[in-house]
């Protein structure tokens, strides 16, 4: 299975990405993990040359140029993770900076003839994990996310790992992160009944 890591941590000791780590170490080394980090990138945002340039090239269908990179790995992979802080009620910028650039139509998506959305990626599942210091109330990030894949995208499980309350004052942060750890492993034993099922 080909997995694409998507990390829009900020720090090296993110309990984020020790929440992904523990996942992907639960999965097995069988899978061949493709990690981007999204601080390392430096994707930049779409201005209007750009934008019109790639809309002209996805209409003729036309996807070598390198604006295309991103797209192309997403569509390709059987499962996304995505690695991201609880941060203002959503997430940090530079996951929406690589979201627009993979949200491709043609590519990852296209429109059927009364304008509706069809997805084209080959993943059935995508794993949003996030942390937060305080209570996760209104999560407009993971929504935003979920909403994106299913009815763009094409695909059909979209999960969350969460573990909040991390920055309280008398936090039991471990306690935290292993009721996160518990769900994982659950949600591991789902992705490998249906592997067994396909």
């Amino acid at each position: 299975m080909n997995i694409l890591y998507v990390d829009a941590s900020l720090y090296e000791d993110s309990r984020t990405k020790s929440l992904a780590d523990y996942f992907l170490s639960k999965l097995g080394s069988e899978h061949n993990v493709k990690k981007i980090k999204l601080t390392e990138e430096n994707i930049p945002p779409l201005d209007i040359e750009t934008l019109e340039r790639r809309t002209n090239m996805a209409n003729e269908m036309n996807f070598d140029d390198p604006v295309f990179y991103y797209a192309k790995d997403y569509m390709n992979s059987d499962m996304i993770i995505m690695v991201a802080p609880y941060w203002d009620l959503s997430f940090p910028a530079v996951l929406k900076l690589y979201i627009e650039s993979v949200n491709i139509p043609n590519l990852v998506f296209k429109y059927d003839e009364n304008g509706h959305p069809e997805g084209l990626c080959m993943a059935k599942r995508l794993v949003y994990i996030m942390t937060a210091g305080g209570k996760i109330d209104d999560d407009y990030g993971y929504e935003y996310v979920k909403a994106l894949a299913k009815k763009f995208h094409g695909i059909e499980h979209v999960d969350k790992i969460e573990a909040e309350n991390l920055d309280i004052i008398d936090a039991k942060v471990e306690d935290e992160l292993n009721k996160a750890r518990k769900k994982i492993d659950n949600l591991v034993k789902d992705i490998e009944k249906n592997i067994r099922q396909n």
